[in-house]
């Protein structure tokens, strides 16, 4: 990248922002994603050479394992309607390439997690979408917006047939960080949530590791390695 030129990486978690951070790239943590929209604009519009959705994703195919990196080749979203967002087919291709392991499939961007396995069925049998997150459609949307390349990399975290515990989604603050009183809190009042509490940490643990080995491998230009028009 030349001087004056930056990559931004928008993301969800605050674990997902501290592997994203590199030279030359602005991480945006979205948390719960209210003002997402607002942030990525105002960044975009102080220039940007390309815009990555990067972080964990759940799995709507059955066939993906915790650890599995996706590729997003569009972005889907809508409840009444599906919309189709495209991804940078040259940036894509070359994130697949240098991931080893990456599949390439549709994303679906939604506005709240999706936690039970039924409702990850039901969205991949609607869509044929491969894994859902909260933030690809927004980014998508804002960076079609201004004509900037947009690509998402995403790492599957919990499974299309496991369900995310109620003391798991506890944990989750709406600025992105984790709240690990509140979780225990919660599952003093949910001792059952164990076994499926420690399962979703293995998957979280899993992922991280595919999203940092992947993070290492595209510094520091995110793939980004393509001539612009």
């Amino acid at each position: 990248m030349g001087s004056g030129e930056r990559l931004i990486a928008v993301v969800g978690l605050a674990f997902e922002a501290r592997i994203a951070a590199g030279p030359g790239v602005k991480v945006i943590c979205s948390g719960n994603g209210k003002n997402l929209a607002v942030s990525l604009t105002r960044a975009i519009e102080e220039g940007a050479t390309g815009v990555m959705s990067f972080g964990v994703a759940g799995g709507l195919s059955p066939d993906l394992a915790p650890g599995t990196c996706i590729i997003g080749a569009a972005i889907l979203y809508g409840t009444d309607r599906i919309n189709r967002i495209n991804t940078h087919d040259d940036w894509s291709q070359s994130l697949a390439q240098t991931i080893p392991g990456a599949v390439r499939g549709m994303l679906f961007g939604v506005p709240s997690p999706v936690t039970h396995p039924d409702a990850k069925a039901a969205l991949y049998l609607r869509s044929g979408a491969i894994a859902v997150d909260m933030e690809s459609h927004i980014v998508g949307g804002v960076a079609a917006k201004y004509g900037v390349p947009m690509a998402a990399v995403r790492v599957i975290a919990d499974p299309a047939a496991r369900a995310i515990p109620k003391s798991a989604l506890a944990a989750m603050r709406p600025n992105g960080t984790t709240d690990i009183p509140a979780m225990l809190w919660s599952m003093l009042r949910r001792p059952r949530d164990l076994p499926a509490v420690l399962q979703t940490a293995l998957d979280a643990r899993a992922a991280r590791a595919t999203l940092v080995r992947g993070r290492q491998l595209l510094s520091p230009g995110l793939g980004l390695a393509f001539e612009r028009a």
